[in-house]
């Protein structure tokens, strides 16, 4: 398992911050895949996403400093994905932190949990990009 992590200066409070990191914006900023379905459940958001002919389910958990999502089930092109994302006062707006586990579970996880690790890298940082666009 790799784990990477991309942060970044919003210049906005963290209240705006939270309000629009919703789990079908994070997908959608993410750009790898799209919102299929949006059900609340007691304790979870599941959002369906679909892409490149492969669709799974996501669980996002709200927390008190962001939101913790993963892959939910053996569907999807993760043997196992978490992540966290939070949000803290900074100056006159938030530093919003993303860190994300990743597994592919296949043979040579050196090399092929690396691509991931560096995919992952990518969509988290098209992620902070399009909060700090829409935050403000």
């Amino acid at each position: 398992m790799r784990t990477v992590e991309v942060s970044r200066f919003v210049a906005a409070p963290s209240p705006v911050v939270e309000r629009v990191l919703t789990p079908a914006t994070v997908v959608e900023s993410e750009g790898s895949f799209t919102v299929r379905e949006v059900r609340e459940t007691a304790d979870a958001t599941l959002v369906t996403v679909g892409g490149r002919g492969l669709t799974f389910t996501l669980r996002f958990e709200a927390r008190d400093d962001g939101l913790h999502y993963a892959q939910a089930g053996e569907a999807g092109p993760f043997d196992a994905m978490t992540t966290d994302l939070r949000v803290a006062a900074e100056d006159e707006g938030s530093r919003v932190t993303a860190r994300s586990a990743v597994s592919l579970g296949l043979p040579l996880p050196t090399v092929t949990d690396r691509v991931a690790a560096w995919k992952r890298r990518g969509e988290l940082t098209r992620l902070l990009d399009a909060l700090a666009e829409t935050a403000v």
